[in-house]
């Protein structure tokens, strides 16, 4: 049964009040975490690089089970990592899983959040939460609708070099708590590589 369109105001608003809070909060969040590195003179050319504040690139080939109808689907991801001096940075992530459908069901998801990392040596274990919003279209695109989202995750980051990274893997657990019929969850995998771009 569809929600009564007073519900569905009540949740649109919902949703955009989270979104502008998103979108005011990220930038400030960026700005802080590059403005508070410390110094990292007297450190080898590579040490000190790894010191400060990064901003990284990438895309992914991500593989997810999808709880309406237990589907199996994948498809490509593309994020953008702002790392601080201090391991904590903000991930954005855009996400379509677009393959192997059934019925034409597909999905996209649009999520930015916190990140944190911690550097063994080349390996970069870390762990991300996440929040945006869903687009999901339905059976044989009877209907479609847009949703909250929110997302908690982890993985491995491999360093190649100094400019390019591999995301070894990637494990990350999607909660849409206001979807149609009922909440909704989805887990998956990602795997695919980084650029240093800063």
């Amino acid at each position: 049964m569809h929600p009564s369109p007073r519900l569905d105001k009540q949740r649109n608003r919902r949703r955009s009040e989270l979104l502008r809070g998103i979108l005011f909060a990220a930038p400030i969040l960026i700005l802080f975490s590059f403005g508070w590195s410390p110094s990292a003179s007297g450190q080898t050319h590579e040490a000190g690089d790894m010191a400060r504040p990064s901003l990284w690139a990438g895309g992914e080939i991500s593989g997810y089970r999808v709880q309406y109808g237990e589907r199996n689907m994948w498809g490509a991801t593309v994020l953008v990592d702002a790392d601080s001096a201090y391991h904590l940075g903000l991930e954005a992530e855009g996400r379509w899983l677009e393959f192997h459908q059934t019925a034409n069901v597909h999905l996209e998801t649009y999520m930015i959040g916190p990140r944190y990392h911690v550097s063994m040596g080349r390996f970069e274990p870390f762990v991300k939460g996440t929040v945006g919003f869903g687009n999901f279209s339905f059976s044989y695109n009877y209907a479609s609708g847009r949703y909250l989202v929110v997302g908690a995750g982890g993985g491995v980051d491999f360093r190649l070099n100094r400019r390019w990274s591999a995301r070894l893997a990637e494990v990350q657990y999607q909660d849409w708590p206001d979807f149609t019929f009922g909440a909704m969850n989805s887990v998956g995998v990602s795997s695919g590589i980084r650029c240093r771009i800063f």
